[in-house]
């Protein structure tokens, strides 16, 4: 293979590791700011108070970060610096000899209307607003833009008043003012922060405004800001912000600590949204909801990410990270916290479901694949190539996996200590795991792996029983696969929680040898050994083993279960995880049967105990109406590629279309008894109960429109034209979506004439169309970059059209002809100098084509090579190309 770094030596990125972290030579006590804000011109003045680190020994140099913007002039401790009294270059500020203490004024112009790259300061329809997480604050004005230097922000904003009548920032308003055609306003934040919080919003913007009381009885001033048109779409985020206020006291004796809150959405967003101190700024998608206009999951997102930002002015910006290498310190944390929010407000059961799924479909699949990094990474080129699902989602499983060790009160008894110990800091993964091991007398060295070692591991289980000694014996042998830069794992703490059903399927009460109490009907066993065997004792009869209850642990579990045993688990096991684990199972073992009779061509039959094991669980009443709909659910045909050493894409999509249609004919009365079943013609409420019905109704509905029957086919109509709520609507639009009849493009059509006018639901109209797995699709997402509501310019576009296409519609993206990857290639080099950070996002689509046969191989690795020969290419898209050619 070639070698990048020779073809390229002048643009090859610098690689960054953790070991070469140092303290910053200079530390800012305080900030102030002062925009002279307008669209193409704005003008900054910072003045920084800054003093020398005793932490560091290096020289008495100071190196600024900056980027993108025009500097107009430096005055240090009151004397202007010329140009041979610094170094400037395209990324840094330097000025040598400095004293041990100085003030520093710098005077710089940006132009936010020419910021297509969404970080820093930009210009998102009638606003001005700031994204400087990661490395944004350096797109602003020169300064120690890392998060390790935390400084009190006092910032001052002057902009026209027309054009700007409402303008925000960190913390309190502390004045305000005009001056003729001006107005300004000043706000002050008492809190040490660094510079990735920083915030601003100016705009023509509406306030809605409601108030929360604290635990200790302060009144809390709480605003949402949103466009004119948005503001009968707010009740939910505002619900939800007070929700997660209450429940964060309630749970880890956390207060809100500033007299105001305020959450701003905007349509132009690089990410979900961002916890900047007191002024969140979230991608509207994730604040605005009516029943008319958002789903069941779309209300579910808001109330999770709300809580996710809010719960992160204590896990983020009160205790925020040392440096970006420790993300998860701050992201899985709170990933944790939001995933128990959710649960605790909704099915429990549910949830961990869905968040497994997220788990299996794409961490594991990154865990697989060149990318794979530990949940605290050790190098990288491009820091925002890291706001992973292995940063987030297993560094959230990671911290579960800690609770589950310590438990629930010796959980909280280290996030107190932990926030006790380092409010105001900036600090490490492993700060964390000391206040769980000071607070609970345990020794965590061991499980600290899991923040080192990359890849997932896989247990491989056997059993024995003895009958004469009553004794049941689980073997588990781990083991870590290879990865980037880790050939060799040690072996990991993993706390595996199992159980045992007796032939009636009634939980069997368990007890380890060696250990005089019951453990209840569930244990916990702490595996960290790469061989290990557990007795239970007092087993009467064989068992039934449930492995990896509640999914303890982000592992892969081999265990020789048969298709019987699956269906005994499907209903019996008491924990609705491995429950529905075992229909997974149960599916996955049918699906690979048939893909190998389509590569054979052998004649596809489904098995009479399949169908009575799904038949069983659709008409248990017992049941939370939420379950059947998932255990209904196959496998996705991404995660269905996962267990194949080659991918066969057309094999996979032919086999799951087939049980999906076969288990529509063979269960056809007893889906639409169902479907009858769970309707309501009550107005919309978000609530478990309600969007367990909805989902189970949706669930059997899209099943019967498989079959193509006029009757059945009008039931989508009808509930497409006569629904109340976008989650029925938008249900039945996607079935219709993937049938060839008339009705689908004059559903398509009157969708879009009646919501053409609100971009966060157009945006599921460009989702559909581009997952199609109808003939043509790529066609149609070609033909639709050039429709009106599309914008190359807006991400949620973006991730609603191109990378919907990539990611979700795997049949049409890996068409043999490769067509879909030139597509991909084309859009990642059109965006990569507008927007780095979408361009390596989409380009992640690519990177396990090893995967695949030679002829798909081929085309990928085509792509992606034209794609690392293009001159200039960020250090997003680079590194992620690199990585996946292997060739970094």
């Amino acid at each position: 293979m070639a070698d990048l770094a020779k073809q390229h030596p002048e643009s090859t990125p610098a690689t960054i590791f953790l070991r070469d972290y140092t303290p910053p030579a200079y530390l800012v006590e305080s900030v102030e700011l002062e925009f002279l804000l307008d669209e193409t011109d704005t003008e900054v003045r910072s003045h920084l108070v800054c003093k020398r680190n005793p932490a560091s020994d290096a020289p008495a140099t100071l190196q600024l970060d900056g980027s993108h913007q025009q500097l107009l002039s430096i005055v240090l401790d009151g004397q202007p610096l010329g140009e041979t009294e610094y170094r400037l270059d395209e990324e840094k500020l330097i000025i040598p000899e400095v004293p041990e203490a100085f003030d520093l004024d710098i005077v710089s112009r940006i132009n936010p209307a020419a910021n297509t790259a969404l970080e820093g300061l930009y210009h998102s329809g009638s606003m001005l607003c700031t994204q400087c997480e990661a490395e944004g604050f350096r797109r602003i004005s020169y300064f120690p833009d890392r998060p390790d230097v935390m400084a009190r922000y006092r910032v001052t904003l002057r902009a026209d008043k027309q054009r700007f009548p409402v303008l925000l920032s960190n913390g309190n308003l502390v004045a305000r003012g005009e001056d003729g055609d001006q107005h300004w306003a000043v706000w002050e934040d008492p809190s040490l922060k660094p510079s990735y919080l920083f915030a601003l919003v100016a705009g023509q913007l509406e306030c809605i405004r409601d108030s929360f009381t604290t635990v200790s009885g302060r009144e809390v001033a709480l605003h949402l800001y949103v466009e004119a048109e948005n503001v009968d779409k707010c009740e939910h985020a505002m619900a939800s912000l007070k929700q997660a206020m209450r429940w964060d006291e309630q749970t880890y004796g956390r207060e809100y600590d500033l007299d105001i809150y305020m959450i701003v959405a905007v349509n132009d967003f690089n990410m979900g949204a961002m916890e900047n101190k007191g002024l969140n700024i979230f991608n509207a998608s994730c604040v605005l909801a009516s029943p008319q206009t958002a789903s069941d999951a779309d209300f579910y997102n808001i109330q999770s990410i709300i809580g996710h930002e809010y719960f992160h002015n204590w896990s983020g910006n009160r205790v925020t990270c040392r440096d970006w290498f420790q993300l998860s310190l701050k992201e899985g944390f709170t990933v944790f916290r939001d995933q128990e929010f959710s649960a605790d407000l909704n099915s429990r059961a549910v949830k961990r479901i869905d968040d497994v799924n997220v788990l299996r479909a794409h961490q594991f699949a990154q865990d697989a694949g060149p990318m794979a990094h530990p949940v605290r990474p050790d190098r990288y080129m491009e820091i925002s190539n890291f706001y992973t699902v292995t940063v987030y989602n297993k560094g959230a499983e990671v911290v579960r996996m800690i609770r589950e060790i310590v438990g629930v009160e010796g959980f909280r008894k280290g996030t107190d200590l932990y926030f006790e110990h380092h409010d105001g800091q900036a600090v490490t993964t492993d700060d964390f795991v000391h206040a769980m091991e000071e607070a609970n007398g345990v020794d965590l060295g061991q499980f600290r792996r899991w923040y080192d070692q990359a890849g997932t591991p896989e247990l491989t289980i056997t059993d024995d029983y003895d009958a004469q000694r009553q004794q049941y014996r689980l073997t588990i042998k781990q083991y870590c696969p290879p990865t980037p830069n880790q050939a060799d794992k040690q072996p990991f703490h993993i706390p595996f929680a199992v159980g045992l059903l007796d032939e009636q399927g009634r939980d069997i009460p368990l007890c380890l040898e060696g250990e005089s109490l019951e453990a209840g009907t569930t244990q916990v066993l702490q595996v960290t050994e790469a061989i290990q065997t557990f007795t239970f004792t007092g087993v009467s009869h064989r068992p039934v083993p449930s492995l990896g209850r509640g999914f303890s642990a982000p592992v892969k579990v081999h265990y020789n279960f048969d298709d019987v045993t699956l269906a005994f688990l499907l209903a019996n096991d008491s924990d609705a995880f491995t429950r529905w684990d075992a229909g997974q199972t149960l599916a996955l073992n049918t699906l690979r049967g048939l893909i190998d009779d389509i590569q054979t061509g052998r004649p596809l039959a489904l098995g009479d105990d399949f169908v009575a094991a799904f038949a069983q669980a659709l008409n248990d009443e017992r049941l939370d109406p939420a379950l059947i709909a998932r255990i209904l659910s196959l496998p996705g045909e991404s995660y269905i590629a996962d267990q194949m050493d080659v991918v066969d894409v057309d094999a996979i999509h032919q086999a799951r279309q087939f049980v999906r249609r076969e288990l529509a004919s063979r269960l056809r009365d007893d889906l639409l008894q169902v479907y009858e079943a769970m309707q309501d013609q009550a107005a919309y409420r978000f609530n478990a109960a309600d969007m367990a019905r909805r989902s189970l109704k949706n669930t059997v509905l899209a099943y019967l429109m498989l079959l193509e029957d006029e009757s059945l086919c009008q039931l989508g109509v009808a509930q497409f034209r006569q629904g109340h709520n976008m989650t029925d609507v938008i249900a039945a639009l996607s079935c219709l979506n993937e049938l060839a009849i008339p009705q689908r493009q004059q559903a398509l059509d009157e969708f879009y004439r009646q919501w053409q006018h609100d971009p966060q639901v157009v945006e599921k109209w460009l989702a559909l169309q581009a997952a199609s797995s109808l003939p043509g699709t790529l066609e149609q997402v070609k033909a639709l970059m050039s429709h009106p509501a599309f914008s190359l310019g807006n991400p949620n576009k973006v991730r609603s059209l191109i990378g919907r296409f990539a990611a979700g519609n795997p049949v049409h993206f890996h068409a043999a002809d490769g067509s879909g990857y030139a597509f991909l290639a084309d859009q990642v080099l059109a965006l990569d100098s507008m927007n780095p950070q979408i361009a390596a996002r989409l380009v992640q689509n690519f990177s396990r084509w090893r995967r695949h046969d030679e002829n798909r191989q081929h085309r990928m690795r085509e792509q992606l090579q034209r794609i690392v020969d293009k001159g200039e290419l960020s250090r997003d898209v680079y590194e992620i190309a690199a990585k996946s050619l292997g060739e970094e």
